[in-house]
């Protein structure tokens, strides 16, 4: 048991290398070169509060999207909604269900979905637009697994379809996460390891980039000719976390817990996370996060309740606000139901 622990403990660092390996390999920004940004909008007001620094923590329905192998230690059913207003009076929510199952391990359902509403087409002849309404969106749908190998050490993974539509126009597409957890032994420090959006690119086809051209407007000899416009493959957001957390303070009635973290996505420089969480009697949480190297985004802050209302649920309500510099702040509610 114990030399399967310490292989253990080498994968998780192995994985760690390479990412950061791919991550050195070009530390300047490259904004702008990936697509689906949607999906790297955190869920889970919890884990917004505490800076996003995530990858060793996520143990509920949330795992799914921050560390699939979390899910393993779930010992309930639960199921999770998460409502954002992000900027500019985007909307999204983002559903998860995860269920421990009895043949081992825990199998869970998520489903993102933003919208950014009516908008008025402009053209270069028409800059104040023609009239004409449209609008774009992105969903995405996954199903996870995460399992225990042994009680300090845990896999996960995700296969998610992805989809984005502008009007007429939509691109869709498969990824797949992969995650591990791991107790070092050492106290109650524990590590997590997450690969997310692993997958081939994207391209946007639809009826809106079919259009008729007349190569001579002058001579009515020609017939417009049926044409299609051409669009660019993009790449999905390919994203590196390792983090590590620890209970600084526990007693039988309270907890104090600081997670750090790093990320490394394909189209920015490397990033990184603190957060931390007091817990007084499992019932009052508040907690602070501060997130280095973002653009816009800085410190935030979040608190959470947990009632029952039944001796057998426990009804989780999160919140969290997100300082955005310039774009101002963004709020998170979150609801939790474990039975």
């Amino acid at each position: 048991m114990k030399r399967f622990r310490y292989k253990a403990l080498i994968f998780t660092l192995g994985m760690l290398l390479l990412a950061g390996t791919a991550a050195s390999a070009g530390e300047f920004s490259k904004v702008g070169s990936v697509g689906a940004q949607f999906l790297k909008i955190g869920m889970g007001a919890r884990y917004i509060g505490l800076g996003e620094a995530s990858a060793a923590i996520a143990d509920d329905a949330y795992a799914m999207y921050w560390n699939p192998a979390g899910m393993a230690l779930m010992e309930e059913t639960e199921f999770a909604f998460t409502n954002v207003d992000w900027v500019e009076d985007i909307r999204l929510n983002y559903v998860s269900f995860a269920k421990p199952m009895g043949f081992g391990g825990t199998v869970g359902f998520s489903m993102t979905m933003l919208n950014v509403g009516d908008m008025e087409e402009t053209t270069v002849y028409e800059p104040e637009g023609t009239g004409y309404m449209f609008d774009a969106s992105s969903y995405s749908i996954a199903a996870g697994y995460g399992r225990s190998l042994t009680d300090r050490f845990a896999l996960g993974f995700k296969i998610k379809y992805v989809s984005e539509k502008i009007s007429e126009v939509t691109s869709k597409g498969f990824a797949v996460d992969f995650g591990t957890y791991y107790e070092t032994g050492f106290r109650n420090l524990r590590m997590g390891l997450n690969i997310a959006n692993i997958g081939p690119s994207m391209k946007f086809t639809g009826s809106d980039l079919n259009f008729s051209y007349l190569r001579d407007q002058d001579n009515t000899n020609y017939d417009p000719v049926n044409a299609s416009l051409t669009t660019e493959e993009y790449d999905l957001p390919l994203t590196f976390r390792f983090g590590i957390a620890y209970d600084l303070y526990q007693t039988s009635m309270s907890n104090w817990m600081i997670a750090v973290e790093g990320k490394h996505p394909n189209d920015n420089v490397q990033q990184a996370s603190l957060g931390s969480e007091y817990v007084w009697n499992e019932t009052v949480s508040l907690r602070a996060g501060y997130k280095f190297r973002y653009e816009e985004e800085g410190v935030s802050l979040g608190a959470g309740l947990v009632l029952n209302p039944t001796n057998s649920t426990a009804l989780v309500v999160d919140y969290a606000w997100s300082d955005f510099g310039r774009l101002e702040s963004v709020h998170r509610f979150s609801f939790g139901l474990k039975f």
